[in-house]
């Protein structure tokens, strides 16, 4: 019997995880790792499941880290190979999994970083010009919002001054309140917004929804400009939540706008935000 090859497997898997309901931008992630160990192995001469021994999966590893990918990244891609590996053992695609056993290379767990209110003021005067992107940044001050969330967020999603986030993946749909920054900040956006016919909020000049990828280097740019170092967009998130607690924001109230899924993942930002216990204040704070 033929076997089928890695390369006519991946967009089954791909769709496979859209059945899921995976988050676009996981199937987005995996996607690129996964055609990148594809054209790996191929050009090793390994084309099916069966001629891929751990071996390979450990050359593969061992290759982006010499071309200075960082481990963090090199330990995501291996989990969406050893995940594309399952799904092919599970079904009957192959009887080894030559992942399973390759070990992940070692990850240094650094404290989250977060910028001080001269930091995101900062951050605020340099992108103040640039509509779409200042909005994007002071969406997720002011409400945590992960960036696969501002990027997936729709027009439909603003109700007066609220916006929905909508169940994907693990998550289950939230609503979170706008504040006045956030909302000037949207609506000073959507006036400028290019005009077409696309559902999602932000969008490129050509009305195409904006990748996350282009997110987080426009961002990254403007970091730069505001001379703010070492910071990403994730930090953003993290100075959300940090702030408000510092300003008594209950931390009930708090893990479910962050959408934390436990509560304990919102505590571990006490200590982060050098205080012992939250206020008891059901309101954000304007940042």
């Amino acid at each position: 019997m033929v076997q089928d090859s890695l390369k006519s497997l991946l967009p089954k898997f791909i769709k496979n995880l859209e059945e899921k309901k995976r988050s676009p931008s996981t199937i987005l992630a995996y996607r690129a790792d996964l055609e990148q160990l594809v054209s790996f192995l191929i050009e090793k001469g390994k084309v099916t499941s069966d001629q891929v021994k751990s071996e390979d999966i450990e050359a593969f590893r061992d290759s982006l880290l010499t071309q200075k990918y960082t481990p963090k990244s090199v330990s995501r891609k291996l989990n969406a190979i050893k995940t594309f590996f399952r799904w092919i053992i599970d079904g009957k695609f192959a009887t080894y999994d030559p992942s399973s056993n390759v070990s992940h290379p070692k990850v240094e767990i650094s404290n989250p970083k977060f910028l001080s209110p001269l930091e995101y003021r900062a951050l605020r005067d340099v992108v103040r010009g640039d509509l779409r992107v200042a909005a994007i940044i002071e969406l997720i001050l002011q409400t945590g919002l992960r960036i696969s969330e501002v990027s997936n967020l729709k027009i439909d999603d603003i109700k007066d001054s609220n916006l929905k986030v909508r169940a994907y993946a693990t998550q289950l749909e939230r609503v979170i309140p706008l504040n006045n920054p956030a909302k000037q900040a949207l609506d000073q956006y959507l006036k400028g917004r290019p005009k077409g016919d696309s559902e999602y909020i932000f969008v490129s000049k050509n009305s195409k929804p904006l990748a996350i990828r282009n997110v987080r280097a426009a961002i990254d740019r403007y970091f730069q400009r505001a001379e703010i170092a070492g910071y990403s967009v994730n930090d953003l998130r993290t100075t959300f939540v940090v702030q408000n607690l510092k300003a008594g924001v209950d931390l009930v109230f708090l893990s479910k706008v962050s959408g934390h899924r436990r509560l304990s993942t919102t505590e571990r930002y006490l200590e982060l935000a050098q205080i012992k216990e939250s206020g008891k204040k059901q309101t954000l704070e304007e940042l």
